[in-house]
């Protein structure tokens, strides 16, 4: 299989990525948009003409956002059940894009959400399907509609383990964790691509890079300056490898809007480039996790995920 090009690369931003590009009819939800590097998906998204809603936990956030034009807040918490199904019911029309972009990340002791999930798997997978499965309708009758799903490339380093999702045999760690639910989320867009295929709804995965966002905030600072991202004051510093998160939200933009990916589906992208397939391993730097496209483990996964709707 080709791997899918675009003119664009690691520093191209949101808006050069949807230059010329005109969204204007399209309705799209942005899960997170009130923040990081969903506000930059929502300011790119909506400069292109689309209609965009910023899905957040604190609607207050996004007061600003909401001042611009075609653009509107609404709450919902992605690991409580009960405000995923509010936030279904209260949409009406068709749906052309939803962008799985919010989640936690390494929360230091293991929760559970209030569907008893661990809260990572809960919050960034499991909260992100039940919406999905709730705005199916409107995904289909949008007539050709896409789900963009915000991983990591921390996929490389942790599958899902569908036999302790919980970590209730295991011990728990932060990373392994988050990890584990980044996978999910390519397993996600894996799901979406085989059990809605002829629908005319594609899925797609990809990792924006690394970018200061609040997403962090849960992050030691021995880890911090292990990364090169914090110095011994404790003042967050910006590596050469970082993003900003303009730049960050570019390959979000552009499964969401860009023609160039027309009609893709199932697939995995990096820097505004599809990933190739690799081995998984904490050593291995690019690419997407044989476990995080298999799929053997995205139908299980999925057939789990179905028995908590």
């Amino acid at each position: 299989m080709t791997l899918i090009q675009t003119p664009f690369d690691a520093r191209s931003t949101a808006a050069e990525v949807l230059a010329g590009v005109d969204l204007s009819g399209k309705r799209m939800i942005v899960t997170g948009g009130a923040s990081g590097l969903g506000t930059e998906t929502v300011r790119a998204l909506a400069g292109a003409g689309a209609e965009v809603t910023v899905a957040t936990r604190r609607p207050d956030a996004g007061s600003a956002l909401a001042q611009l034009p075609g653009v509107r807040v609404a709450a919902l918490d992605l690991a409580d059940p009960a405000s995923v199904q509010a936030f279904v019911a209260s949409w009406t029309g068709p749906l052309h894009a939803l962008v799985a972009n919010a989640g936690i990340m390494a929360v230091p002791t293991r929760e559970l959400s209030p569907a008893g999930w661990e809260l990572q798997l809960a919050t960034n997978f499991l909260g992100h399907f039940q919406l999905a499965h709730g705005l199916h309708d409107a995904l289909r009758a949008a007539g050709n509609s896409r789900v963009v799903v915000v991983s990591s490339g921390v996929q490389r380093s942790s599958p899902v383990d569908l036999d302790d999702l919980h970590f209730e045999r295991r011990p728990y760690d932060p990373w392994a964790a988050y990890g584990q639910s980044k996978t999910a989320g390519v397993l996600l867009a894996a799901g979406i691509a085989r059990n809605w295929a002829g629908e005319a709804i594609t899925a797609n995965a990809l990792a924006p890079g690394f970018i200061h966002t609040n997403l962090q905030r849960l992050i030691s600072p021995e880890t911090m300056r292990a990364m090169g991202a914090m110095d011994e004051d404790g003042k967050l510093i910006t590596p050469e490898y970082y993003k900003t998160p303009e730049q960050g939200a570019a390959t979000s933009v552009l499964l969401a809007g860009s023609p160039l990916v027309e009609g893709v589906t199932g697939r995995y992208f990096e820097d505004n480039q599809e990933a190739e397939v690799v081995a998984g391993g904490p050593d291995v730097r690019r690419g997407v996790a044989e476990w995080a496209v298999d799929p053997v483990a995205a139908d299980r996964l999925w057939s789990l995920a179905l028995e908590t709707l």
